[in-house]
């Protein structure tokens, strides 16, 4: 008991001071190359945080269990969206720049869109003989994630924020604290859910519990760990692009893996968890065009964790 407290203090620390590592290096890395912050939250900082689902969700695939892969995915984004971003404007309201109004948001919408139409086209359409996505499918998925990507990089404007990055930081020691706090992120919500799930069993606390909140937040840990640093450093489009880029990764890279090497039936996934995930994109689109704003503001942040209480309460309800 006393290891797994000690396991569970160590992970913590990990993830904070690897969040912090990460922003630090990211932001120089986007000053020194003259790249925005939100591509840089998008790509390297995006990957970095979908690590632990990448590995959660294509080890499910091998081992032919579907339900973690697309179950791990679905409860990611939806506590990446809900949880994180509106903890995040909360603490710091989220500038949405016109990129991210034409661009980002619109195409994380559809994607999402995508993933509901593939996914559930059995329950919604009456096709083909069950739910799910195939080998094809995650083939496209994969396509479209790389055309993302150039996409990105290639309209990219760089957009800078109006706080400057980290002070006489080489790019050489910006890309090695961008890599020290991605291992710090990855190996510190690896420890901090092993020891969380051990301790909770010795506690004699059920499993439904255990599954519903240590193991579906486990793994965005590290989104709500650099969103919430990123927020306290004012370094809003950081945060935005790592959960949009997240999101992104999640469905088209992890479901596009998963469902290359093992075809995923979402025989566990029904229409309330896909809307919830549908709704929790809606509402960051919603933010950012109603009333000229151009920010996700801490009524936004309001509304996002209300509706992911409802969810969760759901969760319990029906589990």
């Amino acid at each position: 008991m006393l290891t797994d407290l000690l396991l569970l203090v160590a992970g913590l620390l990990l993830i904070v001071f690897g969040a912090d590592f990460l922003v630090d290096g990211a932001s120089a890395i986007a000053r020194k190359l003259k790249i925005s912050e939100f591509v840089i939250g998008l790509t390297i900082v995006g990957f970095g945080t979908s690590c632990p689902e990448l590995v959660v969700s294509v080890t499910g695939a091998i081992a032919g269990n579907p339900d973690i892969s697309i179950g791990n995915v679905i409860g990611s984004n939806v506590f990446n969206t809900l949880l994180i971003l509106g903890v995040t404007a909360l603490i710091m309201p989220i500038a949405v720049t016109s990129n991210n109004k034409k661009r980002d948001i619109p195409i994380a919408l559809l994607v999402t869109f995508l993933l509901v139409f593939c996914g559930m086209s059995k329950t919604l359409f009456g096709l083909g003989e069950t739910n799910g996505l195939s080998r094809i499918e995650g083939i496209v998925f994969l396509l479209l994630f790389i055309g993302y990507i150039y996409l990105c990089f290639k309209t990219d404007k760089g957009e800078a924020d109006d706080v400057e990055a980290p002070k006489n930081m080489s790019l050489f020691k910006a890309i090695v604290l961008s890599i020290a706090g991605i291992a710090g992120l990855i190996f510190g919500g690896d420890w901090f859910v092993d020891s969380a799930v051990k301790i909770a069993h010795r506690l004699n606390v059920s499993d439904k519990f255990i599954a519903i909140t240590l193991l579906a937040g486990g793994t965005s840990l590290p989104e709500l760990a650099t969103c919430i640093v990123a927020a306290i450093k004012k370094r809003g489009q950081l945060a935005l692009g790592n959960i949009l880029g997240s999101n992104i990764f999640n469905i088209l890279l992890i479901l596009g893996t998963s469902a290359t090497i093992m075809p995923l039936a979402f025989g566990g996934v029904n229409l309330v968890d896909m809307l919830a995930l549908t709704l929790s994109i809606v509402l960051v689109w919603l933010a950012s065009y109603t009333f000229k704003r151009n920010e996700i503001d801490r009524y936004d942040g309001i509304v996002m964790l209300l509706v992911f209480a409802a969810y969760y309460v759901w969760l319990f309800m029906n589990h």
